[in-house]
């Protein structure tokens, strides 16, 4: 277990993290700290825990709506790969019909060959 001290609203909190994770806290509490210091600027000294929880629901506001679009990418994501799947399977059975209609079209052919018959030099017959 790795330890980390943090600065949010100029007071320093000791926070346990995962070892290797120590930057990464690190980072979240700048933006925190970051965050505290833009709703100071705009709405002056409130007070550290107005500020502290106004921070927290514009924090939770985001991580709410990139939520949200995540569930509209995945959804059309899902959409997507649906339309795929019906468009590749209405191409195998394209291929299908296209594979039967020229075998059939290739034993009309044949039979139309042999139905003419061929002269013993190997050309077609005259008749």
């Amino acid at each position: 277990m790795a330890y980390v001290t943090i600065s949010i609203g100029g007071r320093a909190y000791r926070m346990a993290c995962d070892d290797g994770q120590e930057d990464h806290l690190s980072g979240l509490g700048e933006e925190v700290d970051a965050r505290i210091d833009q709703l100071r600027v705009a709405f002056g000294e409130i007070g550290d825990q107005r500020l502290s929880i106004m921070a927290a629901i514009t924090i939770a506001d985001e991580l709410s709506e990139a939520r949200r679009r995540l569930k509209a990418v995945e959804q059309e994501a899902a959409t997507e790969r649906a339309a795929r799947s019906a468009a590749t399977q209405r191409l195998g059975e394209t291929e299908a019909r296209l594979a039967r209609s020229v075998a059939s079209a290739a034993e009309r052919l044949e039979r139309l060959t042999r139905e003419l018959g061929t002269s013993p030099s190997g050309g077609v017959g005259m008749g």
